[in-house]
């Protein structure tokens, strides 16, 4: 159900990472685990269940709206997930803004 602004003490920017921002360019994680990272954890980081899902849930729409950076390589086994990385052509540009000090990513 919709709320009011009004009821909300404060309300901040809705900023999120790029993918060169958040992957580093030579791993590959699965959708959990970028969860975890726009989060600002480690990958591994244990969490319980309904967090997971809660982070799951943010981290499917930042997949998507950055699918253009990103590869999708197929899961190691039948039953396991698949898993993203940074695509060559965005970590070369991340590379190439770290070189001049920009960071207008």
């Amino acid at each position: 159900m919709p709320r009011p602004k009004a009821e909300f003490a404060e309300t901040y920017p809705c900023d999120f990472y790029t993918a060169a921002e958040l992957l580093e360019s030579e791993q590959m994680y699965t959708v959990p685990e970028i969860a975890r990272l726009l989060q600002g954890l480690e990958p591994d980081a244990e969490i319980d269940e309904g967090t997971e899902a809660v982070l799951v849930d943010w981290a499917i729409p930042w997949v998507m709206t950055n699918a253009e950076d990103l590869v999708v390589a197929e899961p190691p086994e039948p039953d396991a997930p698949g898993y993203y990385g940074l695509a060559e052509h965005a970590a070369d540009t991340a590379d190439a803004e770290d070189a001049t000090g920009s960071d207008d990513a």
